[in-house]
């Protein structure tokens, strides 16, 4: 305990009246083990090693055994009380398994050790095994289970081996951990080390069966197991929470069986990945020439790419098998009547052949069914994926998209499930940025579309053709944060188009003197208050009377001079056991100080306050749940613990795309693939807000690299943008209603994303119908007055009040434009109770 902590946080009572605090309870402790094994991965079962036959003796190797990974570093991290790594979890199963002591005591005084010269998970050196310890393993041990573990971290990025140093601005903060790693990971983190390579060799050697436990953030090299027949069983377990221990235990030992599917493809290598090239090349920006073809899109589409890949997105196996039956497709219109019932007509032509008409477009959809047999031995959930593949047309296209998705129920052996997806015809529309069809409009164009049924990208089968007689636009837009720097883009045939080129945009331009304090990072500054009295009544209007229906929100923000609102729009400081900081605080107007927390793997609080929470898995192992109803009572237990501790807005959930394998934070964020992620994330939104909390939805948008990320340039066509990188923001917004948004810290074609009007007025707002608060990310670079008049409503975790003012002085700004912010940062805290 240090020497303030009581003085300095707040106790907080139990969230339910009677009842014990649920935060870090057993009910969330094991919804945490239970969400884990619903997105743990079995990538190889050969030989059916796995389940592990009762009463097997395992022997466990790697330091990863021990340096398990909860979760990713940074904002991602979770305070808790304990931490169950693999040898833990098959420790609590002694009626399943016993463990071959020798080689755990080993790797456990090693990993101690390097624990006490300051190492961190994931970021130890991998020991030296010793031959005679690996002979008497082998000899004792019936099988041989090997952890690989890794760390990831907010801040920076994977690298690749020989890249050489990118050229441009320094950054203002580099993670201590980048050397480190360098150091660590010779070919960088996406390979194995040599020790590791060494130790994989020689058990794999010495032991007939082999498992590998793979403890990750992200996507890895996979070459070195796939067809290695001396390893028969892999499961990726991600980074799977404070129990992801003894989820991967249990899981082995057949408590359950995988069900998780990967929501990221697995190639060969990283240079088979088309963002990696040019990932490192510069750190002022970012060429997205690569285009709408991210993971899957690209591999199944550009010529010679499928030879490519490992393990397709959506793959995953089971101990169980299922059988697929009766899949077919139809198209509906589906209407309301006069009394708000809904009623279903299904078009009379041929199911397996329907043309539409372009007046039947917007109202018609797709529905997609197939009964899901279980004909295995095994418990057992599969999930069911429905992909359309459009013709290429004068745009080009990727040549399948996921449309929608569904897992099962639990099926015991025997039993079935009839499962239906359905999706809307305009869903399968691309955006035409150059005018091919109908500049800045989504648009179908006439072919033929195909409707494909089945369990990954790959194993799939076509059950209807939709045919479009005529292009037919879908949607008519206005154009939206055009590039003005990329030089090309990559098409469908493999080939590259030009693109028009403009002046390029200095991302720190502003029209007051430079902001020398804007790169550092202050706590929010306490404002002078005057006296106010206990007891005589206020000569200010209080918020409450807001809430209460007695004055209208204009009439109280009215009262405000222009230094109360330049105010309002900035951080405010900590109370309780927050240490992200608080918006509104004006106490004189009745205005509460609404704390945030970071996310998404927990309500992070920090050691000193001595609040222990609960550790989820990372969102990517959510993601390859491919069930958003496990993410939802996720989001709602996580948000119960938040609001239990006295936190108004949870900074989650994370939706970048995984656009490389690169990108540091890609733990947070949860699929290549927008529609999975975006409807993972609503579900996460849905039970985090049915707590009366808020979330912040981030990074809003393209913080797809973490190097430099404050004065790097994100550069994409507006196409990419709208149907790959904006697309799951668009789903959350449209699903789930978040009360609130995070601008990122990068810009996007030459505007920083906090000060782009186009990003959050024009598309967040007008197009998509956002009603909530914009806050930037914490510390940004932007210029707190374009900020605002962008539509940024608050600047974290301080603003800037004095250069807010000096701008409304200069006409930069306006009271309106500060008072529209002001109010929605007040309507947030209304809704909270």
């Amino acid at each position: 305990m240090n020497k303030w902590s009581r003085i300095n946080y707040l106790p907080n009572l139990p969230l339910y009246e009677g009842k014990e605090r649920v935060t870090e309870s057993e009910a969330h402790i094991e919804l945490s083990k239970n969400a884990a094994k619903e997105g743990m991965v079995l990538l190889k079962n050969d030989d059916k090693i796995l389940p592990l036959a009762q009463g097997s003796k395992v022997a466990l190797f790697g330091k990863g055994t021990f340096d398990f990974v909860k979760g990713g570093g940074g904002s991602g991290d979770v305070t808790v009380s304990f931490i169950h790594n693999i040898y833990d979890g098959f420790k609590a199963l002694p009626d399943c398994v016993s463990v071959y002591e020798e080689t755990a005591s080993f790797y456990k005084e090693n990993v101690e050790k390097q624990y006490k010269e300051g190492k961190v998970p994931g970021m130890l050196e991998e020991p030296k095994l010793p031959k005679d310890l690996l002979a008497k393993a082998a000899i004792e041990a019936d099988v041989a289970v090997i952890s690989i573990s890794r760390f990831s971290g907010e801040g920076w990025d994977r690298k690749v081996a020989g890249t050489k140093a990118a050229q441009g601005r320094k950054e203002d903060w580099v993670n201590p951990l980048v050397e480190e790693s360098e150091q660590l990971f010779e070919r960088g983190d996406f390979y194995l080390t040599k020790a590791e390579e060494t130790m994989v060799k020689q058990v794999s050697k010495a032991f007939s069966k082999v498992v590998v436990v793979l403890n990750v953030g992200g996507v890895v090299d996979v070459k070195w197991f796939a067809d290695e027949k001396k390893i028969q069983g892999v499961l990726m377990a991600w980074q799977g929470g404070m129990e992801g221990g003894l989820a991967a235990a249990e899981l082995l030992c057949g408590i359950g069986t995988p069900s998780g599917k990967l929501a990221d493809t697995f190639a060969k290598d990283l240079t088979d990945y088309p963002s990696t090239e040019g990932f490192h090349e510069s750190n002022d920006y970012v060429n997205y020439t690569e285009d709408i073809y991210v993971g899957y899109r690209y591999f199944e589409t550009i010529p010679g790419a499928a030879e490519k890949v490992v393990y397709p997105f959506g793959y995953g196996l089971s101990y169980t098998t299922f059988q697929v039956v009766d899949p077919a497709a139809k198209v509906e219109d589906i209407n309301k009547d006069r009394d708000g019932a809904e009623f279903t007509f299904t078009f009379e032509e041929d199911p397996d052949n329907v043309e539409l008409k372009p007046s039947d477009v917007k109202k018609a959809y797709i529905t997609a069914s197939a009964r899901v047999r279980n004909s295995g031995k095994f418990p057992g959930r599969e999930v069911i994926q429905v992909y359309f593949c459009p013709p290429q047309g004068k745009l080009g296209k990727p040549a399948k998209v996921l449309a929608g998705y569904q897992k099962t129920r639990l099926l015991a052996p025997g039993e079935s499930q009839l499962v239906k997806i359905t999706f809307p015809v305009t869903q399968m529309a691309s955006y035409d940025d150059e005018g091919k069809v109908a500049k800045s409009a989504y648009v179908l164009e006439e072919g033929e579309y195909g409707i494909f049924l089945g369990t990954s990208s790959r194993n799939l089968i076509c059950v209807s053709e939709v045919t479009l007689s005529k292009d037919t636009v879908v949607e008519q837009l206005t154009e939206r944060l055009a590039p003005v720097s990329l030089p090309k883009r990559l098409l469908a045939n493999g080939k590259y188009e030009k693109l028009k080129m403009g002046k390029a945009r200095d991302i720190n331009a502003t029209k007051l003197p430079e902001n020398p304090d804007k790169n550092m990072g202050f706590m929010p500054q306490v404002r002078h208050v005057d006296l106010i009295p206990m007891w005589a009544e206020r000569d200010k209007h209080q918020l409450i009377e807001v809430a209460e229906g007695k004055i209208t929100l204009d009439e109280f923000i009215k009262q405000f001079s222009d230094e109360d609102l330049a105010e309002l729009l900035g951080g405010q400081p900590n109370t309780g056991v927050a240490n992200t900081f608080g918006f509104g605080n004006f106490p004189e107007y009745g205005v509460p100080n609404a704390m945030t927390a970071d996310g998404p793997a927990g309500l992070r609080i920090q050691p000193e306050a001595l609040v222990h929470t609960t550790a989820f898995p990372c969102s990517t192992l959510l993601a390859c749940s491919w069930d958003p109803e496990i993410v939802y009572e996720v989001g709602k237990a996580a948000g119960e613990e938040v609001k239990e501790n006295n936190i108004a807005v949870w900074l989650t959930p994370a939706i970048n795309i995984h656009r490389s394998p690169l990108c540091g934070r890609n733990f947070e964020y949860y699929s290549e693939d927008p529609l999975l992620a975006g409807k993972q994330a609503a579900a996460m939104v849905k039970g985090v807000q049915s707590n009366r909390i808020g979330v912040s939805v981030k990074h809003f948008a393209l913080n797809n690299k973490e190097t430099n990320r404050n004065e790097s340039d994100s550069r994409a066509s507006e196409r990419a943008i709208r149907e790959i990188y904006l697309k799951p923001f668009e789903i959350v917004v449209k699903e789930s209603d978040p009360w609130t948004v995070m601008s990122s810290y990068n810009a996007i074609n030459g505007v920083r994303a906090s000060e782009n009007h186009e990003l959050l007025t024009d598309i967040l707002r007008d197009e998509w119908g956002f009603k909530g608060m914009v806050t930037t990310d914490w510390w940004g670079h932007g210029e707190h007055y374009k900020e605002v008049a962008a539509g940024n409503d608050i600047k974290m975790a301080n603003g800037f009040p004095k250069r807010i003012l000096d701008a409304k002085k200069k006409k930069l700004l306006t009271r309106q434009e500060m008072e529209i912010c002001g109010k929605r940062i007040l309507e947030l805290i209304l809704k909270l109770d």
